[in-house]
């Protein structure tokens, strides 16, 4: 059985991880499947929208334990090198250039929670369950902090990645960690919707969008920043999707992008 399922339809990516019987808990060949994976969606035109899933009762319980047991043995060298595989994942993840969903059917663990933080839209059963781990094993969640502590602030943080207690969808949605907490069917439609709103808009302009975020959720609002904005705004206006746009709109017809 494949351990994870790639398919295209309709301009859309979908990666299901598919190791049930383990809680979907990924070790290094998986993370190098999925991140070539990644880099192929990422190179492709015709994509547009990546979903991230799972098959089973959990969405990902993290690492698995055939490879914690392989890296108990490593050295310092070899644990680098093995983490940088799971940083160079986690980061292709975060810095996709196609917006990215994740639909959260069951528990997130380790770093099952920080391929949820990594996504740009988070969608959770209502039966969730999220759990910052690693303290408990005498370890810290280092590879995925920087995406993690973005989702939902230093603050927070400081509770969860101490105490390593568990947290519900309700909470999860409070914390920012996820968008929306939903029962089963509500989760599947939010899906559609979702996909469905993000099809409608342009591929070259929801690339730079998730760009100007990046770029001004982390820089103070100065001259600098506001000529950065004015800059942007002016690009996307003379390019080629943007000046589409603009006709579209002004001649009451739909848009390249979405015939």
């Amino acid at each position: 059985m494949a351990s994870i399922l790639f398919e295209t339809q309709n301009h859309i990516a979908t990666i299901t991880l598919n190791q049930p019987s383990i809680h979907n808990a990924f070790d290094n060949l998986m993370l190098e499947e999925l991140l070539n994976h990644f880099d192929t969606i990422a190179n492709n035109p015709e994509i547009r929208v990546l979903v991230l899933q799972a098959n089973g009762k959990s969405f990902s319980a993290g690492a698995n334990l055939k490879w914690m047991q392989r890296m108990k043995a490593y050295d310092y060298t070899e644990n680098v090198i093995d983490a940088k595989l799971l940083a160079d994942m986690m980061q292709s993840l975060y810095e996709m250039s196609k917006p990215t969903v994740a639909v959260v059917q069951g528990a997130a663990f380790g770093g099952g929670v920080g391929l949820v933080a990594c996504c740009d839209i988070a969608i959770a059963s209502d039966n969730a369950i999220f759990c910052l781990s690693e303290t408990r094993l005498g370890l810290i969640p280092a590879v995925i902090s920087p995406y993690v502590i973005n989702a939902i602030g230093e603050r927070q943080a400081r509770r969860y990645f101490l105490t390593a207690e568990k947290i519900d969808a309700t909470m999860a949605l409070r914390l920012g960690l996820i968008h929306e907490a939903l029962s089963a069917p509500a989760l599947a439609e939010m899906k559609k919707i979702l996909l469905q709103n993000l099809s409608q808009n342009g591929p070259r302009a929801i690339a730079a969008a998730k760009k100007l975020i990046v770029r001004t959720s982390r820089k103070s609002i100065d001259d600098d920043m506001i000529n950065y904005t004015i800059e942007q705004i002016a690009n996307i206006r003379v390019s080629e999707e943007g000046q589409e746009g603009l006709c579209a709109f002004l001649e009451k017809r739909q848009p390249a992008w979405q015939k």
